[in-house]
């Protein structure tokens, strides 16, 4: 497994198929999943060496100065529980290490798996607007 904080170059094509599994029929096409991961302050992608293809990738958005979000953890699902989540956020905490706060909001069930990162349960509210889950 490669993993690069390179994501400019990438195409539609180097997406494997099965992000935002789960999401139902809304969610990101692989156009806009490319913008989101152009737009972020930082993403880190994983690439299975074989393919060439993105199978896993996290992103943030900050301002650069105090604060950052994370806002998607997303491993394709044959690629899960092979600790690549796990690096993806390690790496990701380390590229926003200088960050005063690192923040991301998940549901109960994944509380256990951001606690093992050295991430720690806070309280949280949202505002879901699922019919646009496909993107602006």
């Amino acid at each position: 497994m490669n993993y690069s904080t390179e994501v400019h170059n990438l195409t539609s094509a180097d997406l494997a198929d099965g992000f935002f599994d789960g999401w139902g029929r809304e969610h990101p096409s692989k156009e806009k999943h490319l913008e989101i991961l152009r737009n972020s302050y930082r993403a880190v992608v994983a690439v299975d060496e074989e393919t060439g293809q993105v199978i896993g990738f996290i992103n943030a958005i900050s301002d650069g100065v105090l604060s950052a979000y994370i806002p998607l953890l997303e491993v394709v699902p044959e690629w899960k529980a092979k600790g690549i989540g796990t690096e993806l956020v390690q790496r990701m905490l380390k590229e926003l290490d200088g960050l005063y706060m690192v923040d991301l909001l998940c549901d109960e069930a994944l509380q256990p798996f951001y606690e093992r990162v050295n991430m720690r349960r806070m309280q949280g509210m949202a505002v879901r607007n699922y019919s646009r889950a496909s993107g602006k």
